[in-house]
């Protein structure tokens, strides 16, 4: 993993919550980490993660994600073992 991939895990598990984390940046992290990454209907993301699938909404019309979509990419890391 990289320095920027690597920053861009702190941030996600940084409380409180940040929304200034761009959703490409997160989405390069879990390719990074080995995910398979798939597109579902509309804004829908599909992540596959050492045997864990998850389902993410891409943020519109903004590029960064929100606090609540930030938490859920932290339980999901958290789910499959993946800590800063």
């Amino acid at each position: 993993m990289g320095s920027k991939h690597h920053k861009t895990l702190e941030a996600v598990f940084e409380k409180p919550e940040q929304a200034n984390i761009t959703w490409s940046d997160i989405e390069t992290l879990f390719g990074s980490l080995g995910a398979e990454i798939t597109e579902g209907n509309g804004s829908r993301v599909r992540v596959v993660l050492k045997g864990v699938r998850a389902v993410f909404h891409r943020p519109h019309p903004r590029k960064e994600a929100n606090k609540g979509a930030v938490k859920s990419v932290r339980r999901f890391l958290e789910e499959v073992g993946v800590k800063p």
